[in-house]
């Protein structure tokens, strides 16, 4: 196991290094900045710190049963099961750290030792049979494999009817679009192959139009049931376009990092975190937002020039 560790620490070691110092930097900072305001949050809402546990324990599963080398590892070790356990322990030890220095001892045990289960997990399998070809599922490639890779549909459904149980509570809507938001994040952090950017446009500009134009409409049609009791709620018309405006803000950085760094996974995934952790942050402090600004600035010419590259003409 212990060569196992050291191996996957070298690798995500080279990963932070073809990310560029400079980008590394920044990602850290921000990183480091929400998980501040994070130990801020669970020492002043104790009820948050059972979301911490479920929140680890969805990312650990998502990322084990989407790794490419299950494959590799298990017809090269027949215990690398233990060796997955392991380093999912590690990292809710690393987790768990925020909860223990609050004095939160039972969601502390269970953000150490629910990850590693996740080792058990089967790989996500991709459907083989043949789907009915239409013009729409062509263009929302990204939503027809997202919601069934995620359960989007069940997802979507369980958020309404939490939303429409607790609707005297005001902040529940948003919280329920909020989750809905970080599912619909995951459904872009896969890079799909590159003959579909040959063949799908003319140029880069046009496919991030497409992209991010499919993305906002069908991510507007699945939070207007979230919006609309919002609005007419506490919160009101203003705060439900708030939100609105909010989401399609993040929901547009997650697109455009993607293929900022297209066709790299690992390097994609940390920029889009880095983005969400970004788009957070501007809710609890104002100077973030020149930061978002300047980041949506980068990342869409950075975008268009990468796209670039796969284009013949």
């Amino acid at each position: 196991m212990k060569d196992y560790l050291l191996l996957r620490l070298r690798t995500q070691l080279r990963q932070w290094a073809e990310l560029g110092w400079w980008r590394a930097l920044l990602l850290l900072a921000l990183m480091g900045s929400a998980v501040r305001q994070l130990w801020l949050v669970l020492g002043t809402s104790p009820a948050w710190q059972w979301a911490v546990p479920a929140l680890v324990l969805l990312s650990v599963a998502a990322a084990h049963r989407r790794r490419a080398d299950l494959t590799f590892l298990q017809l090269t070790a027949p215990h690398y099961r233990r060796w997955l356990a392991g380093e999912y322990g590690l990292l809710g030890a690393v987790v768990a750290l925020l909860l223990a220095s609050h004095g939160y001892w039972l969601s502390t045990l269970l953000t150490m030792a629910l990850p590693p289960a996740c080792a058990w997990l089967p790989p996500a399998m991709e459907r083989t049979q043949r789907a009915r070809r239409s013009a729409v599922r062509s263009e929302v490639f990204e939503w027809v494999s997202g919601l069934r890779r995620h359960l989007g549909w069940p997802v979507w459904l369980g958020l309404l009817v939490v939303a429409g149980w607790q609707r005297h509570v005001a902040v529940a809507p948003g919280l329920c679009l909020a989750a809905w938001l970080l599912v619909v994040m995951s459904f872009y952090d896969t890079p799909e192959p590159a003959p579909m950017l040959l063949t799908g446009a003319r140029s880069a500009a046009a496919w991030l139009r497409g992209r991010l134009g499919w993305a906002a409409l069908y991510w507007l049609l699945t939070a207007a049931p979230f919006l609309v009791p919002m609005a007419l709620g506490p919160a009101g018309g203003g705060g439900a376009v708030l939100l609105s405006l909010w989401s399609l803000t993040v929901l547009t950085l997650v697109v455009l990092a993607k293929y900022t760094f297209y066709p790299h996974v690992t390097i994609m995934r940390y920029a889009q975190s880095g983005v969400v952790a970004l788009s957070f942050l501007i809710l609890v402090h104002s100077v973030y937002v020149a930061l978002l600004a300047a980041a949506l600035v980068g990342l869409l010419w950075r975008s268009r020039y990468r796209l670039n590259t796969f284009r013949y003409d």
